[in-house]
């Protein structure tokens, strides 16, 4: 008796990393309290970051993606988190928390906080069970040191950082020898090759977006997720329909109106993102009868906004050039600011 022919699925084309707390998920955590109203949270009672679910569905929807999502949450937290995603409708397939019990336990306090440590040898772990061919897509916050840690990552796996630079950036952050060690391993394990394409990085804090400028162009500051949307559409990643599946999420679920979306829209322009095409193809989108959109009446008043909007701004400046990222340096910066943070708490 033959058994019948196995199919298996598509290698991943496109790979969606996402962090949860502040970039997924509305989470608070600057206190004692608010730490421990979010760890006693149900699933129902947590909130998602509006339009991260829908975003995260419509990447998911082409069929041949992977969502690896890499959070600094505890370990103990996983039942509720991923009952929390399937409330949403988000499937992913890895899920990576922080097991901070052990680091108490080993007496490891510096991991208990820190991020290069943790994140940076699980993403290097991930890539280096990927297709050398999935390009990758990457979401954090500016809560903590997304930004960083994603652009590091890109420029190990690109190879645009040599071995010595490693060394000098993990010692600087404090990682310790055996997170040291699995970062080097993994590294040595990956393919060369240049995946990663975009960094969204939420802003949670407000942080005003030049103040990623020194990272280049591959990191996008996003204020709300229609903006990521707005992006991954002119980069090839969502159509028109999609990106107004998202659009329809925040106003429906989260009181967004024409102007602020409308505002996120020009923001982006301002910065040199080349979105006119994407205005374009929303506008097309729109027209006809469509069920779906005819029930949004402020959405295609919101597209008539923004080709109004991009045509009052004119030629549309040239995007920023990407510099070499001096990591050593980025990491005093980020020490300068946390030392003035809690000087002023």
């Amino acid at each position: 008796m033959s058994l019948p022919d196995r199919i298996d699925p598509r290698p991943a084309r496109r790979i969606y990393r996402w962090d949860l707390d502040k970039t997924y998920l509305q989470t608070e955590f600057d206190t004692v309290m608010q730490l421990l109203r979010t760890a006693l949270q149900k699933a129902h009672e947590k909130v998602a970051v509006p339009g991260a679910a829908a975003l995260i569905r419509e990447l998911r929807a082409q069929g041949d993606t992977r969502l690896c999502i890499v959070s600094g949450s505890p370990t103990q937290m996983r039942a509720v988190l991923v009952e929390k995603l399937k409330l949403d409708g988000v499937e992913f397939d890895e899920l990576v928390l922080k097991d901070n019990v052990r680091n108490l336990l080993r007496g490891r306090f510096k991991a208990l906080k820190g991020q290069v440590g943790y994140k940076l040898p699980v993403l290097l772990e991930s890539r280096a069970s990927a297709p050398s061919e999935a390009e990758e897509v990457l979401f954090g916050d500016d809560a903590e040191a997304d930004a960083f840690i994603y652009s590091l990552f890109a420029d190990m796996v690109a190879r645009r950082v040599g071995r010595e630079l490693v060394s000098r950036v993990l010692d600087e952050a404090e990682v310790y020898p055996d997170d040291a060690d699995r970062v080097m391993d993994a590294w040595e394990r990956i393919p060369h090759s240049d995946p990663v394409r975009r960094i969204f990085i939420h802003l949670d804090r407000l942080t005003p977006p030049a103040h990623f400028a020194r990272y280049g162009p591959r990191v996008v500051p996003v204020f709300n997720y229609f903006q990521a949307a707005l992006v991954l559409a002119a980069d090839g990643h969502l159509n028109a329909h999609q990106v107004i599946k998202v659009a329809v999420e925040m106003v429906q679920t989260a009181g967004y109106n024409l102007l602020t979306l409308s505002n996120s829209f020009q923001d982006l322009v301002r910065r040199g993102l080349p979105l006119q095409g994407v205005a374009l193809a929303l506008t097309q989108a729109l027209q006809g009868p469509q069920a779906l959109l005819s029930a949004l009446r402020p959405v295609p008043d919101i597209i008539a906004a923004f080709t109004k909007r991009l045509a009052a701004l004119g030629a549309q400046p040239e995007p920023p050039a990407a510099p070499a990222i001096d990591y050593l340096a980025l990491l005093d910066h980020a020490r300068l600011r946390k030392s003035k943070r809690e000087a002023g708490a």
